[in-house]
């Protein structure tokens, strides 16, 4: 078994200083997602501030590749990393360095550990607005190749800084939203683009399985959260001084721009 507080409030003291973990394969880092994930609530006890939503990464078959995971991973947007449109942020020492477009679902409803599945029409159903998401995503590791899919679910699934877009005003269905295009924007300059069917199918399909994931786990989601949806097109290279624009077209645009 790993150390799983000493990996936690290692993860914890680098996040704080911004500095980066060398990764040795060893018993302090864990081996199994069950394990990281355990890593991961004790280092939501660590930092004591309301999680504002949840992110899932690695929901296409390139991101995987690209941090050497084998499946999706789930990780806590606390509130400190999450901003409003238009946000001003430090680029810091991010080492990814990229920016992701992303479909975003506020909760209206709880959807708390369950002992069967939810369905399509029970997550649909819990789904209170649309927003347009982007996200800053960043390990605490300086080869974040190296730890895999157990390591990244300890490091939080690679969350660092989410800008929240405002609810979109536009009728929408969650269902066919596999469809629906996006586009990326560095500078007005148009870098990628895809649709919603990038994030596992669909962003309905990555809402049911996060609901299932976090329920298998004995935590749930609850009314007023959101989720962030997984990756649009490809993860596309930042870097300090730039204007980012994730945009959905008619469900609505969200910036930042980077210092």
């Amino acid at each position: 078994m790993p150390d799983l507080d000493r990996a936690a409030e290692l993860i914890r003291s680098y996040w704080s200083s911004g500095d980066a973990i060398d990764y040795i394969k060893g018993d302090l880092w864990p081996d199994t997602a069950e394990e990281g994930y355990a890593i991961q609530a004790l280092l939501a006890e660590l930092r004591g501030e309301p999680v504002a939503g949840w992110k899932i990464a690695a929901t296409a078959i390139a991101g995987r590749d690209h941090i050497n995971v084998d499946r999706p991973l789930a990780g806590r947007l606390f509130s400190s990393i999450c901003h409003a449109d238009g946000a001003v942020l430090p680029f810091g020492r991010n080492r990814m360095a990229v920016a992701e477009a992303e479909f975003v679902f506020t909760l209206g409803n709880d959807l708390p550990p369950t002992n069967s599945p939810y369905t399509e029409d029970e997550v649909a159903a819990s789904i209170q607005s649309l927003h347009p998401g982007l996200e800053l995503p960043d390990s605490r590791f300086r080869d974040f190749t190296l730890p895999g899919t157990a390591g990244l679910i300890a490091d939080n699934a690679c969350a660092c800084n989410f800008v929240l877009g405002d609810a979109t005003t536009v009728e929408f269905d969650a269902a066919s939203l596999a469809s629906h295009t996006t586009s990326l924007y560095i500078n007005e300059e148009q870098v990628t683009s895809g649709q919603g069917s990038d994030a596992l199918g669909g962003p309905l399909n990555a809402m049911v399985w996060i609901a299932n994931t976090l329920s298998d786990l004995g935590i749930g989601l609850t009314a007023g959260q959101f989720v962030t949806t997984g990756v649009t097109g490809m993860p596309s290279p930042i870097k300090v001084g730039d204007t980012i624009r994730a945009d959905l077209g008619d469900y609505g645009s969200v910036s930042a721009t980077l210092l």
